[in-house]
């Protein structure tokens, strides 16, 4: 593994982490060895906790706390999760637990209390000012750019994060949209952020949990084949809050039924069209969560050496950009 810089924010000073990257709690993909790989990178693993289903909870924890000696956490989906759930994940003690995505408050004290940094995600600034209020240690601005689930009307990242991390300062805000190098952390820094969240990036490397032909359609597309919708919730019969679209890889049945949602969503012969031609194989099992960023990425790495090598490139970005 390549030994890289370092580049230190109130972010690596608050997690104890050595670079100022946090892996993005995906759910399917941020397991325990992926968790775990970015920890022991110097970044801030954070295992994909989802919905909170207890028997991968189970499965993926033991993982990523037995296979790091560094600060490691959890990320769950705030709409979707229960009490025990979150639980069952401070028992094993995390340093830190993200929550995304729905109403944070009722699970916000229960992690305070046991110690664990608090990091929510945010989509508009309303959501940045409930988290400040309700005590975040880190905010997460996340632009529409990125891969997977976001907001409907979001944000783009540039000039999104400069305005969250204004007004949520002096406390660190991480940058997660369109960023998969580090030219992308050098600018997050640049705009006010104190480091990054990185998702589909991660999900190409060897760690990640995602199916090889997910990880090799994302080194072979490009930013223009990816697109926000909500088809593929509905088709699959994902219970996604309406409010929140994915950004995916070009499928045939975004093709078949974008801009018609709604007629898709009262038509259950559609939707089970949709699930008998996965079961023959004529369509993929999952949709591949993709974002803007994909252009970058062209190899499959270990996460431990993807740290180190974006840290590299974003010290040379900056130094280049000092003139120097």
């Amino acid at each position: 593994m390549m030994t890289a810089v370092v580049l230190p924010t109130a972010f690596t000073r608050l997690l104890g982490v050595r670079h100022p990257i946090a892996l993005a709690p995906m759910g399917g993909s941020a397991g325990g060895a992926l968790a775990a790989a970015v920890s022991n990178g110097g970044g801030l693993g954070l295992l994909g906790g989802g919905a909170g289903d207890l028997a991968w909870l189970d499965r993926e924890l033991p993982v990523v706390a037995g296979g790091t000696g560094n600060p490691w956490g959890v990320g769950f989906l705030s709409w979707a999760i229960g009490r025990r759930a979150v639980e069952r994940v401070l028992e094993h003690g995390p340093q830190a637990v993200m929550l995304s995505f729905g109403d944070p408050r009722p699970f916000a004290g229960l992690i305070r209390e046991a110690g664990a940094v608090l990091i929510i995600q945010v989509t508009d600034m309303d959501e940045a000012r409930q988290a400040v209020d309700l005590g975040a240690d880190v905010i997460v601005a996340q632009g529409t750019e990125a891969g997977g689930h976001g907001a409907r009307r979001g944000r783009s990242t540039l000039p999104f994060v400069p305005a969250v991390a204004d007004l949520a300062a002096p406390l660190p805000v991480l940058a997660a949209g369109g960023i998969a190098d580090g030219r992308g952390l050098a600018a997050a820094l640049a705009l006010g952020a104190a480091g990054v969240l990185l998702g589909t990036r991660f999900q190409v490397t060897a760690e990640a949990l995602a199916d090889l032909s997910a990880k090799k359609a994302i080194i072979e597309g490009r930013g223009e084949d990816t697109e926000r919708s909500s088809v593929l919730d509905i088709a699959r019969g994902s219970r996604w809050p309406p409010e929140y679209t994915a950004r995916t890889l070009s499928h045939p049945f975004v093709d078949q039924w974008r801009d018609r949602e709604h007629d898709l969503a009262a038509d259950p012969d559609a939707r089970q069209a949709y699930q008998d031609a996965v079961t023959r194989g004529d369509l993929p099992s999952l949709p591949v969560w993709a974002s803007e960023a994909i252009d970058l990425i062209s190899d499959l790495p270990s996460a431990a050496d993807l740290v180190a090598a974006i840290v590299a490139q974003a010290r040379d970005a900056l130094t280049r950009a000092a003139g120097g």
